[in-house]
C-alpha cells in the first residue's frame, strides 16, 4: 500500500564538544523560548553529514569543528504547541573545536555560548531544546565512539548526473 504523502523526517546533525571536563552549548532563542542545545543544525542540500556538523559549529559558535568520532544516530519526535508533528533524524559527533574567530557573528537566534560541567546540563534539563541534548552528552561521557568510517557520502550527492 502506498503513501501519497511519504514520511520524512528532519535531518540535524549536532557537536558534542568536551573540554576540561566542560560541554559546550549554545543559548538560543526558539518558538518555545529561550533554549539550551548542543551545537547543532539541519543538513544542508549537496552537504556531507561532517561539513553539516562542521558548518553548524562554526555557524553557532564561530569556532572550527574538527569531529573525530559519531557518538550515535537518534530519532525522536516533537510536537509544537501549535500542533506541528516534526521527527528529528540527529546524528551526533564528537571532536575539538578552534577558539572562537572574533571576526564572525553568531547565528541569528544565538544569544551566546556556555561552557557547562555535566550536572549544570543536567540541571538545566528544563530549558533543553530537546531530549536528545542530555541523551547525546550521556552517551558521549559513557564513552560511545564509531569510527567516522562509518558514514559514507556517494558522489552523486554532489553532483546528480554521476549514476548512484
Amino acid at each position: 500500500m502506498s503513501n501519497p504523502q511519504r514520511w520524512k523526517p528532519s535531518v540535524t546533525v549536532a557537536a558534542i564538544v568536551e573540554r576540561d571536563g566542560r560541554f559546550l552549548m549554545v543559548e538560543e532563542q526558539t518558538r518555545e523560548g529561550l533554549r539550551l542545545n548542543n551545537p547543532a543544525g539541519h543538513l544542508d542540500p549537496e552537504e556531507s553529514l561532517q561539513q553539516g556538523v562542521e558548518r553548524e559549529v562554526l555557524e553557532e559558535t564561530a569556532c572550527r569543528f574538527t569531529p573525530d568520532a559519531l557518538v550515535g544516530v537518534y530519532l525522536s519526535r516533537f510536537r509544537r504547541a501549535d500542533g506541528e508533528d516534526v521527527t528529528y533524524l540527529r546524528f551526533a559527533f564528537t571532536g575539538t573545536v578552534s577558539e572562537p574567530d572574533p571576526a564572525l557573528k553568531l547565528d541569528e537566534g544565538i544569544v551566546r555560548t556556555l561552557w557547562m560541567t555535566p550536572d549544570e546540563v543536567r540541571a538545566s534539563q528544563a530549558l533543553h531544546r530537546s531530549p536528545l541534548v542530555l541523551q547525546c552528552l550521556e552517551d558521549h561521557l559513557a564513552g560511545r565512539r564509531f569510527p567516522l568510517q562509518v558514514l559514507s557520502t556517494h558522489p552523486s550527492l554532489y553532483d546528480p548526473w554521476i549514476p548512484g
